[in-house]
């Protein structure tokens, strides 16, 4: 076998194994599940942040609820968005205010009681997710966070956390997808059989 092959072989293999540690976590992923699920049957939403590939990740998801997942199931749109709310808010609120402030500043002004917080980090250190988790404390609006290496500050921050045993940032970021994708297809799958 040539290096790369080797490579992608290992690589493959930390991806399976990282995985497979995800069935540790079936209790707090059913936890999950069912607190989005009452929270959006309240007529709460979802509101995602992270940061680089876990902000594409925020607006992945987010648009995965409004529009759909699986290309076979239409259903009505489920209320998600994203805290990174475009580019001029963004650079507003770093120029204004501050970095720390992008993902509070927004939901301070969109978040309501029966809302859901998800958070993506792969460190869990980030000061703007550390910062947006506290005011949800504050406002005692339900807080999940998916993390890895460790799970940093943000797992002591949050109502639910999913830490990926992993310290390699790629390994994790594919992880978190695949957490988010399970638990839109599970709450999906209880707005349908509402909606029958």
């Amino acid at each position: 076998m040539s290096k790369i092959e080797i490579e992608l072989q290992n690589q493959l293999e930390e991806n399976i194994n990282v995985h497979q540690d995800i069935l540790n976590m079936s209790n707090d992923i059913i936890n999950i599940i069912q607190n989005v699920q009452n929270k959006l049957k309240k007529g709460g939403k979802i509101l995602f942040c992270g940061n680089g590939g876990s902000a594409a990740d925020a607006q992945h998801l987010a648009a995965e609820f409004i529009v759909r997942l699986r290309p076979h199931i239409n259903r009505n749109p489920i209320p998600a968005l994203t805290l990174a709310q475009d580019t001029s808010t963004l650079t507003a609120c770093g120029n204004d205010y501050s970095f720390e402030d992008i993902f509070l500043r927004p939901f301070q002004a969109l978040a309501k009681k029966d809302d859901v917080l998800i958070c993506i980090s792969t460190s869990g250190n980030s000061k703007n997710i550390l910062k947006v988790l506290k005011e949800a404390k504050k406002a005692k609006i339900y807080s999940v966070c998916f993390l890895g290496k460790g799970g940093g500050k943000a797992k002591k921050m949050t109502n639910k956390s999913l830490v990926i045993s992993s310290n390699n940032t790629a390994r994790i970021q594919e992880c978190h997808i695949f957490l988010g994708h399970f638990i839109l297809e599970k709450v999906e799958d209880f707005f349908l059989k509402k909606n029958k």
